[in-house]
């Protein structure tokens, strides 16, 4: 019996950019990782703030299993309504109780293997919401009951608090993804004890951009100090992942692999 199940992450997609690079690049990369499970983050899917129900069937007919978000959900009050009523699209689950939505999901694959997956929120340079480390134990003690796999989207700012909820879930899930930043780092790895963790999958959408905005509005907010509309960006669009194998007996994570296409080889960057 083959033990392996192979889970693919897309990072967040930002506005119409990004869900054009996931129509565009994600058929290649279904063809050539054959994921069993895809987990993409749309917190910016909706013209770069929150998620609406148009988005999110988008993202479901493209492979999505689950969708995760963040901080950037609740600027758009039409993600509210998908949140109360679709499971499947998650909100970090340490923001206070009495907020719509559901913070984590187990899925249950054709083959009967169940799979968790947990949307948490950092703290540092964020909202002072719930401690992410105490959620993750109380979650984790409902979703361990039913499966090891276990996949963490850590929406954070901070490098650090990354890194740290990835050390302190070492061994208890089979995944740390960051997201939020938009900057895809490459420090993927195996913890120790079988975690794979990376501090930031990157952004899918534009990339001749700043993090996803248009270079001349963001250059305006840095050097006025006033606020400028928000535009997004529409050229060099790429897709940032991440490819996981994971033992679906003990959870652990066997194999991580950074996505990056197009790669950026020759990149405006």
């Amino acid at each position: 019996m083959n033990n392996l199940l192979r889970i693919f992450f897309v990072g967040d997609i930002v506005g119409e950019p990004g869900i054009k690079a996931l129509k565009t690049y994600l058929p290649e990369i279904k063809n050539k990782y054959s994921p069993d499970f895809i987990i993409m983050n749309g917190e910016n899917a909706c013209e770069g703030k929150g998620i609406t129900e148009n988005e999110a069937n988008i993202l479901f007919e493209q492979g999505a299993s689950i969708i995760t978000t963040g901080n950037h959900v609740w600027e758009n009050w039409k993600s509210k309504p998908l949140l109360s009523s679709n499971p499947k699209v998650l909100r970090p689950l340490n923001y206070p109780s009495g907020n719509a939505g559901y913070g984590y999901f187990i899925n249950k694959l054709d083959n009967n293997i169940e799979i968790g997956v947990l949307n948490l929120q950092g703290r540092t340079f964020m909202y002072s919401i719930d401690c992410p480390f105490k959620t993750a134990d109380f979650a984790l003690k409902v979703i361990s009951e039913r499966t090891k796999i276990i996949i963490v989207d850590f929406h954070a700012d901070a490098t650090a608090e990354k890194q740290a909820m990835g050390w302190y879930l070492d061994g208890k899930v089979s995944a740390v993804i960051g997201t939020h930043t938009h900057v895809p780092t490459s420090d993927a790895c195996i913890l120790p004890n079988g975690t794979a963790y990376i501090s930031d999958v990157g952004m899918t959408g534009a990339y001749d951009s700043v993090v996803g905005l248009k270079k001349e509005i963001a250059l305006k907010r840095f050097i006025l100090q006033t606020p400028h509309k928000f535009e997004l960006a529409e050229n060099d669009i790429r897709l940032c992942g991440v490819f996981l194998v994971i033992d679906s007996q003990t959870g652990q994570a066997l194999h991580i692999e950074q996505v990056i296409h197009p790669k950026f080889e020759n990149s405006v960057i």
